[in-house]
């Protein structure tokens, strides 16, 4: 047996393995497999350029697996080096393989046809915000592309939303009706060529085009004609339907505020901010105070709103983002936005095509049927969009760029994970729904689905399902769903009668969700802070302190349960919220506030008194509402989280307020955060006539410092100083800023989100892995069962 240094055993032409020993210089072939976002990126052309510029031959081709390289010559150590520390600006390496193969002698590098294999394994890239060459292009008189609204090339424009299939191929795209011309044919064909091999490919002669149409679905321009006529319709105040890459938006005159109130009245978005498309970064800047992490943001392939402290001579519309100092922000990302907004000249208000609550609309028809009573015109064109996606949305909260909805632009991008396993299909919940495939060691979670509890949305949610499958061609083992029996995912999942199922308890979702981004095994203390999920006990949860890991948790603490007069109604109602946390606090003996003089409180009272649909919640998000209805801030609210968002805001970021007295007592063999004692300060501040903002100082800086508490009596008892903070209170950033300081002064390792949104965006990953951990222990797999954990 040889065993010198360099020595490798191949085979030759003939099949006989032989051992050859390697010498510097020598002439090689080796195989490459490289997987991740490599295909639809411009990765082949940059293989076969690399190729050249070393003097290398062999060829380079798609794979279902992502992209085969076949390499032959001298210096492939170099090659290879190159390949890794210089890929395509869009391209991402997750593995990289290389073995030594027999010689072929090629004469040549060239680029092979695309081949698929038993099975998938390569991703696809997201859609891609249009880069600066095709920009320039786009407005270069001398260019034949010229204004044409769908230019694109390897580095940009649709991928996700057209796809079908693997390997990323024009016939698997929405494009494969649209016949190339000879030039574009001739670009797509040239590996020396920027667009060799992107699908979108195309020009004015053979590409797809626009049309205008009234909101009867009537043509009324096509061609040329249509920005310029769209962008009058604007300037006179009219509302317009633009489809997208994702799907369709609205848009009206950000400047005008009776056409932003009458576009708030028709999709019933009374109060909910707004998001504003700009033509560039310096418009941008105009609006919002960005900093550097922000405006790469912006500018990111990616192109997602970014929300940002909004400049007080803004200029927009007072009902773009009414009761809030922050303005989401956008800059135009297809070519097509860029068109509309120089011949419109000034800022959009661009929001998603739907009513409230219901799915962006994709298809020309579905929008004018179900936008009609919003929409005045509509901008349309005849690229198909397969999977729909609305604008991701990102915020800066402790030193980085955080999602608070991940989609287009992000997805289909996958999570790495840890370890391997088998694959699981996780449903997520009810609210800000996402879906999740496991596959291999990377985790796919879905774009954001919104909320489900609609025919519309759950149509959605069952196709992003079946497309996920579909293109990653994936056969999960297992089933995963939320604890909650009423949540329609859990009803789907349920009815799959042919994979077993297993139930997740939803905090347990979100602290697994925490360890597998930061990939983490844990155990680890679990803070998970949000609005409400049913707790193993049957309760409402959603103030706690867990400890646990992929194969299960204990519950160590929460928030003092507080009575929910009325569930769902209490929730829309913070009011009724203050009054219940208030009667348990003074024991009856209510202290006469300000806000309780606009409500009639009898009712209420004598609910939480008689027990009276009044179930118990150790929630932080109803913890937070009545603060904010005690101080006299939001009473009612019109969309999620507007309370605390509000009581936030109203804090500032000045610091120096002293912390309320609080406690932390042990009841049912758990820890209780003290909610009474905290409840009856508040409200001797607002007796004394203490400012709201003072109150919510000393309110965020009790919660940080009672949180961080438990955290230590947690770490006295396990032993653990490792702490993940996940749930939708941490898109608050005054609370996780905060909370990471306290936490990592008292030397613990701190875990939060970065890929993902903390709230429930963030669960079907959870679920996921908590359920590829519940098959890894070989548990019967011919059964539904819940994870539950230790409720103590």
């Amino acid at each position: 047996m040889v065993t010198e240094l360099n020595s490798v055993p191949i085979l030759n032409c003939s099949g006989v393995r032989i051992i050859e020993t390697k010498k510097p210089g020598s002439i090689e072939r080796r195989r490459i497999l490289v997987n991740g976002i490599v295909q639809g990126v411009g990765f082949r052309p940059f293989v076969y350029n690399l190729a050249r510029r070393y003097g290398l031959t062999g060829t380079v081709l798609n794979t279902s697996s992502g992209v085969e390289i076949e390499i032959e010559g001298t210096g492939l150590d170099h090659f290879e080096h190159s390949l890794k520390r210089d890929p395509p600006p869009q391209a991402v390496l997750s593995s990289f393989a290389s073995e030594v193969i027999p010689l072929c002698n090629d004469t040549e590098f060239s680029i092979g046809f695309s081949l698929g294999v038993e099975k998938v394994s390569t991703q696809i890239a997201p859609d891609l915000a249009l880069c600066p060459d095709c920009l320039r292009e786009l407005f270069d008189p001398n260019d034949r592309r010229y204004l044409y609204p769908f230019i694109n090339c390897t580095n940009c424009g649709p991928r996700y939303s057209i796809v079908t299939g693997i390997p990323y191929d024009r016939e698997k795209t929405a494009m494969r009706r649209f016949e190339m011309c000879d030039q574009c044919r001739a670009e797509y064909e040239d590996p020396a060529n920027r667009r060799f091999h992107a699908q979108p490919n195309a020009c004015p002669d053979c590409g797809p085009r626009l049309g205008l149409r009234d909101n009867s679905g009537k043509m009324i321009a096509s061609a040329e004609e249509v920005v310029i006529r769209a962008a009058e319709l604007l300037r006179e105040g009219k509302i317009v339907a633009v489809k997208g890459l994702g799907g369709f938006h609205l848009a009206c005159d950000a400047k005008n505020d009776a056409a932003v109130r009458r576009l708030r009245q028709r999709k019933h978005r009374e109060e909910k901010p707004l998001a504003v498309m700009t033509a560039d970064l310096e418009v941008a800047r105009g609006l919002c105070c960005l900093d550097r992490d922000e405006e790469e943001a912006l500018l990111s392939p990616a192109a997602p709103i970014v929300i940002a402290a909004a400049r007080g001579d803004h200029g927009m519309a007072p009902s773009v983002a009414p009761l809030t100092d922050k303005l989401g922000v956008i800059v135009a990302y297809t070519p097509l936005h860029h068109l509309l907004l120089r011949e419109f000249g000034g800022v959009l208000v661009m929001t998603s095509g739907n009513l409230s609550e219901e799915p962006i609309c994709i298809d020309n028809r579905e929008a004018v049927d179900r936008l009609a009573n919003i929409a005045d015109y509509f901008l349309v064109h005849d690229r198909d969009i397969y999977m729909r996606g609305d604008d991701s949305v990102v915020m800066k909260m402790a030193e980085r760029i955080r999602p608070l909805r991940r989609s287009r632009g992000f997805v289909p991008r996958p999570v790495a994970l840890s370890g391997d396993g088998p694959q699981v299909l996780a449903v997520g919940g009810e609210l800000k729904n996402t879906v999740c495939l496991l596959k291999g060691d990377q985790a796919f979670p879905s774009q954001h689905l919104g909320d489900i509890k609609n025919l519309e949305a759950f149509r959605f949610f069952r196709e992003a399902i079946d497309h996920l499958r579909e293109i990653f061609e994936a056969e999960p083992e297992l089933v995963v769903h939320d604890l909650h029996p009423a949540y329609h995912s859990t009803g789907w999942a349920r009815e799959e009668q042919e994979l077993p199922v297993l139930a997740v308890q939803h905090h347990h979702a979100h602290l697994a969700a925490c360890l597998a981004e930061n990939r983490k095994e844990g155990p680890a203390i679990g803070i998970i802070l949000d609005g409400s999920g049913y707790g193993s006990d049957g309760t409402i949860w959603g103030g706690e302190i867990l400890v646990g890991d992929f194969s299960g948790f204990t519950r160590y603490g929460c928030l003092e349960p507080m009575p929910l007069p009325g569930g769902d109604a209490a929730v829309k109602a913070p009011w009724r919220t203050a009054v219940a946390y208030l009667e348990k606090a003074f024991s009856g003996s209510l202290p006469d506030l300000p806000f309780m003089a606009e409500h009639d409180i009898g009712p209420i009272r004598e609910m939480v008194q008689r027990g009276i649909n009044s179930p118990l919640t150790s929630s932080c998000g109803r913890l937070f509402d009545a603060v904010a209805a005690m101080s006299g801030g939001r009473q009612t609210i019109a969309y999620e989280g507007q309370a605390a968002v509000e009581l936030m805001e109203a804090a500032g970021r000045d610091g120096g307020d002293s912390a309320y007295r609080w406690d932390i007592v042990p009841k049912n063999d758990i820890l209780w955060l003290g909610v009474r004692g905290l409840i009856r300060q508040v409200a001797d501040d607002v007796l004394r006539g203490v400012s709201r903002p003072a109150i919510s100082r000393r309110f965020h800086r009790t919660l940080i410092e009672m949180l961080a508490g438990a955290a230590e009596r947690v770490r006295e008892q396990t032993e653990l100083d490792t702490v993940a903070l996940s749930g939708g209170s941490f898109n608050n950033y005054l609370l996780l800023e905060g909370l990471i300081g306290h936490l990592e002064g008292k030397g613990f390792e701190v875990l939060v989100h970065r890929q993902l949104p903390a709230g429930d965006g963030c669960l079907s990953l959870g679920q996921a892995v908590i359920g590829r951990s519940w098959l890894l222990n070989n548990i019967d797999k011919g059964v539904s069962f819940h994870v539950s954990g230790d409720t103590r």
